[in-house]
């Protein structure tokens, strides 16, 4: 662990206190809907307080996007979602420890740049146990899924 980010209070949680894996899954499975609703409606400040400040997306093609890139986006409204929501019944959540990772089909509609989009990915959201709480560091998205992607 570097001492920047021991300094920056995100190093793993220190506390012996038990960790009860159902209760961090829960709240892990809250914050990720969270985040997702925030992203819909472009709520830059909520985004950030969730995000991991070494935040990185990997796409489906290999692109990545930034924490600052994500959150510029927010601000400047770059996309115009309809929806943004993960289908009902396909979040799972796998603790391990100070690491939650998050999976679920997502429905992505809107508009960017004058373009409408319509489409369904699966992603993996990786969630880690800092000293402030659970952050958002890693995540990664499936290409668009053809006809909607299996349940």
């Amino acid at each position: 662990m570097n001492t920047a980010t021991e300094f920056a209070g995100l190093a793993p949680s220190s506390s012996r206190a038990p960790r009860d894996p159902d209760r961090d899954a829960r709240q892990v499975a809250a914050l990720d809907l969270e985040f997702q609703a925030a992203v819909k409606r472009n709520d830059a400040a909520t985004m950030a307080r969730i995000l991991h400040p070494e935040f990185i997306l990997v796409r489906g093609d290999g692109r990545t996007v930034s924490r600052e890139a994500l959150l510029s986006a927010a601000r400047d409204e770059t996309y115009r979602f309809e929806q943004q929501d993960e289908d009902e019944g396909t979040q799972t959540v796998r603790v391990w420890g100070d690491t939650a990772v998050v999976t679920a089909r997502l429905w992505i509609k809107g508009v960017t740049e004058g373009r409408a989009f319509d489409r369904r990915v699966w992603f993996s959201d990786t969630y880690v146990r800092t000293a402030r709480g659970w952050l958002y560091a890693f995540a990664q998205v499936s290409l668009d899924l053809p006809n909607g992607g299996p349940a």
